[in-house]
């Protein structure tokens, strides 16, 4: 059975499932050192955001809207960053860019979640995060309490 490309974006290593629109497939990103930060990635393959069509442009504000409100309602943070950076699919001999956005909800203030404690160190800065992978258990409570929040 040939794999459909929805499922070659789940090994690209943006993280672990949430929920997908007509366009679009949201994941919960490895790195947890922001609580709730995520990766937002086309279904379809291309390479650059000059290729996105209306209905996907469309559909990714919907994206925006409902990811940023239960973030705000599950988390509170203070603001989201948002990009689209794809520098590392260059690091290799033949690039296979793919359409994604990386969510970066920012916080002033530490949260407290499952047990443990996530503090946004750099702050309105843009140092790197400091790299936290939590377990799959605390993974799953983050992408249920995200889902909890959202109108699907």
């Amino acid at each position: 059975m040939e794999r459909s490309y929805d499922d070659e974006l789940k090994d690209r290593n943006f993280g672990d499932y949430i929920y997908e629109t007509p366009y679009w497939i949201v994941f919960l990103a490895p790195n947890q050192s922001n609580i709730g930060t995520s990766v937002v990635a086309l279904k379809r393959h291309y390479g650059s955001l000059n290729g996105i069509q209306d209905e996907e442009w469309i559909d990714f504000g919907k994206i925006v809207r409902d990811l940023e409100t239960s973030l705000k309602k599950s988390f509170n943070p203070t603001l989201f960053n948002w990009g689209a950076l794809m520098n590392a699919d260059y690091m290799v001999e033949k690039p296979d860019p793919h359409v994604h956005w990386h969510f970066i909800p920012r916080y002033m203030h530490k949260v407290e979640f499952g047990g443990l404690i996530f503090e946004d160190r750099y702050f309105g800065s843009m140092h790197p995060r400091p790299v936290l992978n939590v377990s799959d258990s605390i993974r799953k409570e983050i992408i249920e309490k995200i889902k909890e929040n959202i109108e699907l």
